[in-house]
């Protein structure tokens, strides 16, 4: 490689060190779990320079042939302006094969996917913080790993996709909890550790308050704790979220490639993402 030359490699555990750097100067919470968690469910590519450092990152997270998200697309701020979020994006369309494509861009990264023919879809809101003190719901229960494959059935109609390996990952590192009606899973959440504290998501339900008694189900008890929800501002819960401490701190435009149907998503609908990455 020539000096000042920019390679482009498969994402492996190798560079999750050089990953973590990366998105800690974007300040994004990114722990070397949670990137070794979505390098788990996805495939990739960084760009390393003549130095062999890391300076742009990008995942492709298969959600059976369905859909793919195209997730922590990271471009170090030094070499920006010289097409490597291009080069990055070609390989993920090259890792998606005909999949649909989602994503949520960062302001910086928005005017790129327009030009690459994504359609904005909806706005994603970032909750976090210190959660004040709540009552534990009624109708909420603790899963049991013999609830999986239910809870990826509902995920399923949900989402719109084949999420079983997100579900599996979660699985591995959290905790589901889950709304019963005549003996059916009819909603459910998780919770699980990342970044500054844990995130709650997905949460899958019929309404907002059955949404709203998940989240709070595994809130109840983490009075004081650091926890983060990413919803779609159409979900009618980010004012609640605000009311129980966790403010509104960021987010990012989902987007899709190519547009998705306008109809109204049928319930049961997605109330909070896994996190802004992996949708």
């Amino acid at each position: 490689m020539q000096q000042g030359e920019i390679e482009l490699q498969a994402f492996g555990p190798d560079h999750i060190e050089g990953a973590v750097a990366l998105s800690r100067q974007e300040n994004w919470p990114h722990r070397a779990q949670d990137w070794q968690m979505a390098l788990q469910l996805s495939s990739g590519a960084v760009a390393l320079d003549d130095q062999g450092r890391v300076t742009g990152t990008i995942l492709v997270t298969p959600y059976g042939n369905d859909c793919a998200m195209i997730n922590m697309v990271i471009v170090d701020r030094n070499v920006r302006g010289q097409g490597l979020g291009r080069r990055l994006m070609d390989q993920a369309f090259a890792l998606a094969g005909e999949r649909p494509l989602r994503l949520v861009a960062t302001a910086d990264g928005e005017p790129l996917y327009e030009k690459l023919g994504f359609v904005p879809s909806g706005t994603i809101l970032q909750h976090q913080g210190k959660v004040t003190e709540l009552d534990a719901p009624d109708g909420v229960e603790a899963a049991s790993v013999g609830d999986l494959p239910e809870i990826k059935a509902l995920d399923r109609d949900a989402y719109g996709a084949d999420r079983e390996a997100l579900i599996d990952a979660l699985a591995e590192r959290g905790h589901f909890a889950i709304i019963r009606r005549n003996g059916a899973i009819e909603a459910y959440a998780a919770i699980r550790p990342f970044g500054r504290g844990e995130v709650i998501g997905p949460v899958i339900a019929g309404s907002a308050e059955a949404a709203k008694d998940l989240i709070s189900f595994f809130a109840a008890p983490r009075g004081g704790a650091f926890l983060r929800v990413d919803t779609d501002s159409r979900t009618g819960i980010d004012g609640w979220l605000t009311e129980i401490g966790l403010v509104h701190v960021g987010g990012g435009v989902a987007m899709d490639r190519p547009p998705k149907p306008g109809s109204e998503q049928p319930r049961p609908k997605v109330y909070a993402l896994a996190n802004q990455a992996l949708g």
